[in-house]
Formats: C-alpha cells, sequence, structure tokens
C-alpha cells in the first residue's frame, strides 16, 4: 500500500477515527490497533512476509528479556550475536542472494565453465532493512544497558511494526519510539491541524 494510492486514502482515516475516538480511554486496545493496522497495511503488499517480521518482533522480544536477566557477559554477548546473526542473516539473504549467485556464475564463466544454476528470483521484502535495524536497536541498546526491556509484548510489536514508518522509515531507536507506547495519549486539535498540514504537503511533493 502506497502513500499516495486511494487504498491508503481510505486506510487512514479509519485507523485515525478507531484511534482517536473509539480506543482512546485503553491504552493496550490503541497499541493493539497499531499492531493490527500495521500488519494489514503490510499484508496488502504480500501477506507471506509477515511471518519475518513477526519472527523478528518475538526474537527480539525473548532476547531483550534474556540479556536483561544475565550477568555473565559471554551468554550476553551470544544472546546479542544471535538477535544480530539472524536479523542481518534474513536481510542479507533476501538482499544479496540473486546478486551473489549471478556473479558467482559470471566468474565461473570467464574461465569456459558454464553452470546451470538457476537464481530463485527472490523478491526483496518491502521495508526489510528498516524494522530489521529498528529492532537491532532494541537489543544493542539492552546490550549497552541504555535500556530496559519491555514485559509488554503488544506494545513492542506497535513499536516495531509502526506503518507510518514501516515501509520508508526513519529507523527510529527503541529509546526514543518504544516509550512513547506505554504512556496515553490525548488529542491536540494543534497537532492534528499541524500534522495534515504535513501530510497534505508531503503528499503534494510526492505526486
Amino acid at each position: 500500500m502506497l502513500f499516495n494510492s486511494i487504498d491508503f486514502a481510505l486506510f487512514l482515516p479509519v485507523v485515525f477515527i478507531l484511534y482517536w475516538f473509539v480506543t482512546p480511554k485503553y491504552l493496550n486496545l490503541q497499541n493493539l490497533l497499531l499492531v493490527g493496522a500495521s500488519y494489514f497495511f503490510y499484508a496488502l503488499w504480500d501477506w507471506r512476509f509477515l511471518s519475518l517480521i513477526v519472527f523478528s518482533t518475538v526474537l527480539d522480544f525473548i532476547v531483550g528479556i534474556l540479556l536483561d536477566k544475565e550477568s555473565n557477559e559471554g551468554k550476553r554477548k551470544l544472546y546479542l550475536f544471535i538477535s544480530i546473526a539472524v536479523n542481518l542473516g534474513f536481510l542479507g539473504f533476501f538482499k544479496y542472494y540473486n546478486f551473489f549467485l549471478e556473479n558467482f556464475i559470471e566468474v565461473f564463466s570467464l574461465f569456459g565453465m558454464s553452470l546451470r544454476a538457476s537464481s530463485l528470483h527472490i523478491i526483496l521484502p518491502v521495508g526489510i532493512s528498516f524494522y530489521t535495524f529498528q529492532t537491532m536497536s532494541y537489543t544493542i541498546d539492552i546490550y549497552r544497558k541504555n535500556l530496559k526491556p519491555t514485559n509488554d509484548f503488544i506494545a513492542f510489536a506497535a513499536f516495531v511494526s509502526f506503518f507510518p514508518q514501516l515501509v520508508a522509515g526513519p529507523i527510529e531507536r527503541a529509546t526514543q519510539l518504544l516509550p512513547q507506547f506505554y504512556v496515553r495519549r490525548k488529542f491536540d486539535n494543534e497537532n492534528a491541524v499541524s500534522g495534515l498540514r504535513q501530510i497534505l504537503w508531503g503528499l503534494f511533493k510526492r505526486l
């Protein structure tokens, strides 16, 4: 779903109304709405890749808790390594598999050797770089003891999948964005008008 599409023009007002006028008294429900809306937003592109976001979310949520509970530095480094290796492994596979395979075949062709290895034609999931580095920032900050892990999985899932910056960034550090999902938000007319102006101006420039 593109930000300048008819689909998004219908999607955003519905989420806005539900968020501010149906669930404003219930923080957990607001966060759950954001998670559901963000997953729906992403699934309209390709629902199969939702599993990657969910997997990264669950992995780093668990790693964050383990990092906080563990005092042994060796084990803490192991947990951090698992988080980084898995996340960068997914990113590298989807982003560079075809590139390396095609160049590998080209190198052998220079020596007169013909390899019949077909590319998998792997599709690069939209926004994978953004949510990968965002979840990694969470575990890295916990490892450095700059952040306490959250026990609220819904708030963490909202932080990872937050649809306004899921597919186009910017990458938000957990220390900045995650705490905002812990507190109740109040509707502010001035902020709403200012935000609408920015949306319209951005849409104009985009078109």
